[in-house]
């Protein structure tokens, strides 16, 4: 089949990469010329495990184009995907600026039937909105379908090419066989297309963002609870999970969630409730809990501290919102670091992937680092601060590590290590809705004569 993708974001490239994998012809879109011009020479301008692989094939296959003209993209499409941002206004409402600019534009320029697909997360009602601004110019039937997206950073590529189902909103018939026909080499195994009405669709995928995210603020709450009456969350999430009325996923304790999803699904999602005056208040709360938790980590930093942290110096290991992406949208680590730096500390970061996007926001700031490895980060350290469950960050080099810090002190925001281990190996320990451990050797107090 033939493909247009407008936007080259996170899911557009995605997403026309791995359409193009099952041997579509896929033609990408973006206005940002300095972007197309990279993808055309087969580099990539987001970090996503096994993406490489699969994009440099298709493009070498001629399967996978990009370009800025709109128009040479859709002319022989069959379907055209908006993979458009949606950036949350100042009152927490989607921004659709974007799409019904585009869909204005689709209007003029379609010659025969196309099924335009809004695979961007927008609010319920969105798909009637694009449908009556291309309308609005079209002179050709056309049909607007709701296709949301369920990937997950990361993991993308096996979330789009193995997924646990395909949701699509649509009450044509004709867009139904086009969908189908598409969708059939990504389900061979069983996996349901869920056919539903356009709108049941978009509530579908801000309620699944929504639900997730409340699981991860709930068991931030249980943590903060544990810490105060002598619990174990590490426990408390085993045994809950083992309910298979509960599963085992999104039960993890940390410093809350952040990328380009959660956030502003969830405070998308209040603000459709509010608009038709209902008061989702476990959605506020949710939001208030996050808050709060990305900066837990401050907080357990003063209380050992105190509330001046000036002349003290902090390694910070992670700045990615999480492990394998380096989208740093809404991650804790940047708040971490604006509340350290707001109370007079300075901090050396290292993360495998996410560096050169927060380099940009604390450019001339030279009381934050960059280092090129998890060990340069170290040097001189008062105390390690991790953020970012990478993979590199699991078992390292503690002789090496305490060897370079000033003192044997961690905060651990994710979780990371194993508090026997770290009663082992004679450190201040401090976790998430865990003791914290003190095996430090003590110095010793010189009797009075």
């Amino acid at each position: 089949m033939k493909l247009a993708v407008i936007g080259t974001g996170y899911v557009g490239l995605v997403s026309g990469t791995c359409f193009a994998e099952t041997g579509n012809q896929v033609t990408c879109v973006d206005i940002d010329e300095s972007k197309i011009n990279r993808l055309k020479s087969g580099k990539l301008t987001i970090y996503e495990p096994g993406l490489q692989v699969l994009f440099e094939r298709n493009i070498k296959q001629e399967r996978l184009l990009f370009t800025t003209n709109l128009e040479e993209a859709i002319k022989d499409a069959e379907i055209i995907f908006l993979a458009l941002p949606t950036p949350p206004g100042e009152d927490g409402s989607a921004d659709l600026s974007y799409v019904l600019g585009v869909a204005e534009q689709l209007g003029k320029m379609i010659t025969d039937y196309k099924v335009i697909v809004d695979k961007s997360t927008v609010p319920v009602g969105t798909a009637e909105r694009v449908h009556a601004a291309i309308a609005a110019n079209a002179k050709t039937e056309f049909d607007v379908v709701s296709n949301p997206e369920f990937l997950r950073e990361g993991v993308a590529v096996d979330d789009f090419m193995k997924p646990d189902r395909v949701v699509v909103g649509t009450s044509s018939d004709r867009a139904k066989k086009v969908m189908e026909k598409l969708y059939n080499p990504y389900v061979r195994q069983g996996n349901p297309v869920i056919f539903m009405d356009e709108r049941s669709a978009e509530m579908t995928k801000y309620a699944a963002n929504s639900y997730l995210a409340t699981r991860i603020s709930f068991m931030n709450e249980i943590a903060n609870i544990c810490e105060l009456v002598g619990a174990n969350v590490d426990f408390v999430r085993k045994g809950m999970g083992s309910d298979n009325r509960i599963g085992q996923r999104f039960l993890f304790a940390g410093v809350g969630y952040g990328g380009s999803c959660f956030p502003k699904d969830v405070q998308a999602l209040e603000r459709t409730a509010n608009e038709n005056k209902y008061e989702f208040n476990i959605l506020s709360s949710v939001m208030k809990v996050n808050e709060r938790q990305k900066v837990v980590m401050v907080d357990k930093i003063k209380s050992f501290y105190g509330e001046d942290l000036t002349g003290k110096h902090f390694a910070m290991w992670g700045l990615a919102f999480k492990p394998n992406t380096d989208d740093i949208r809404e991650a804790p680590a940047l708040y971490i670091i604006n509340e350290l730096l707001a109370a007079g500390a300075t901090v050396a970061t290292f993360d495998p992937e996410a560096m050169e996007n927060v380099l940009e926001q604390y450019e001339g700031d030279d009381r934050v680092s960059f280092e090129e490895n998890q060990y340069n980060a170290l040097k001189n350290a008062d105390a390690l601060i991790i953020v970012t469950e990478w993979s590199v960050f699991r078992t390292p080099d503690f002789e090496k590590t305490f060897s370079i810090m000033k003192d044997r002190v961690i905060f651990d925001g994710r979780n990371v290590f194993d508090l026997e281990q770290m009663e082992e190996l004679k450190t201040y320990y401090n976790s998430i809705g865990r003791q914290a451990v003190d095996t430090r050797e003590k110095k010793q107090v010189p009797q009075e004569a």
